[in-house]
């Protein structure tokens, strides 16, 4: 096959010397496949599979697992640390749990490479993450409908919460003004502003995918907020 764009999401050892991997592929979408070998000391595939790294990557196989035959660097890692680490993190577990196999989905993985390049610069953080999680529920044909669940206009004037099995918004409060929400629903998902609603938006449709299994990654950043809390009182 010919060398395919990807990125390593998960990785645990696997035998002895050897890996299973969950990998986000350009036009594959999620690929989960055995790199033998990589955790040999001195193997170079070790060193080259790490997240964060752009990477092109074949493999062969007819079943689910595949066995990757070429692992090979195309640019540096991104360099993430502290809080641009664990939102890396977070966009590596989200699409672990949520993106089915083999589902091809270019949009994610255009998403996730420019989440990947904003994600250094704490200005540029929420954006992405919404972005990408915005994509991703587009795959899944969940995402938010910004509308009643009748097909209706919202009421910029009002209050609406958002209902999970029609992925619309029905009046409610405390709510979210109707106004910010047709904001949303024009794009303007960077908007410094609406950062607070564009979260509490994806993470409302997000919800149900994710079930009663919380992510880890949610619970490391409530406690590094906590931790700066600590140190500010």
């Amino acid at each position: 096959m010919t060398p395919q764009p990807a990125y390593l999401l998960h990785k645990r050892p696997y035998r002895e010397t050897s890996a299973l991997v969950e990998l986000l592929t350009l036009d594959h979408g999620r690929v989960r496949a055995v790199a033998r070998g990589v955790q040999r000391p001195g193997s170079r595939a070790r060193a080259t599979l790490q997240p964060f790294a752009p990477l092109y990557l074949t493999w062969s196989g007819q079943g689910e697992l595949k066995r990757l035959s070429l692992i090979e660097s195309r640019a540096p890692a991104a360099m993430l640390v502290g809080e641009g680490l664990l939102c890396g993190l977070y966009a590596n577990e989200l699409l672990t749990r949520l993106l089915p196999v083999e589902l091809p989905a270019g949009d994610v993985f255009a998403f996730y490479a420019a989440a990947l390049e904003a994600l250094p610069r704490p200005e540029g953080r929420a954006g992405a993450l919404r972005r990408l999680e915005l994509s991703l529920l587009e795959v899944l044909d969940a995402e938010p409908r910004f509308c009643a669940p009748d097909g209706q206009a919202l009421d910029p004037q009002a209050r609406y919460v958002f209902q999970a099995d029609s992925r619309a918004f029905v009046p409610g409060e405390p709510g979210i003004d109707g106004r910010t929400l047709k904001l949303l629903a024009s794009g303007d998902w960077r908007e410094p502003g609406l950062a607070g609603t564009a979260k509490a938006v994806t993470r409302a449709a997000l919800a149900p995918l994710l079930g009663g299994r919380p992510l880890r990654s949610r619970e490391w950043m409530r406690q590094l907020a906590a931790r700066r809390r600590a140190r500010q009182a």
